[in-house]
């Protein structure tokens, strides 16, 4: 019983703040990302995939349906935000000593665990 609690404590707090984040990617637009994904070369439409990650990922793995798939897409999201927005950053460390990439690791490793332990009993599909 404590693990499901568990899995759903987790998979509410990373759905919930990765959320959050594409919601201010639906009101303030991507054009960032885009100037980002062009500069290293790729198309700028690939900025419209975040979305993806952060807006349709996150519900799955608040609602617990296909939350395994939803976190694996969050993961990749991640990890294609940090090689091209963090990359630099990648050894550094913040003003109070802490890994300066951390709330993206949390992001990461978070979803990493929900896509590998899955949603638990607390969920729609249990997948």
């Amino acid at each position: 019983m404590y693990d499901d609690i568990g899995k759903l404590i987790l998979r509410l707090t990373l759905g919930i703040l990765m959320l959050l984040h594409g919601i201010a990617k639906l009101r303030y637009g991507v054009a960032g990302i885009e100037d980002m994904l062009v500069n290293h070369g790729l198309p700028g439409f690939i900025a419209y995939g975040v979305f993806v990650g952060e807006i349709i990922a996150p519900l799955m793995v608040i609602a617990g349906w296909n939350a395994r798939l939803g976190g694996f897409i969050m993961a990749a999201t991640m990890v294609v935000a940090i090689a091209l927005a963090h990359g630099s950053q990648l050894f550094d460390l913040g003003k109070q000593g802490g890994w300066a990439l951390e709330l993206q690791g949390f992001f990461l490793f978070t979803a990493l665990a929900v896509a590998l332990i899955g949603p638990g009993k607390y969920a729609v599909n249990r997948r």
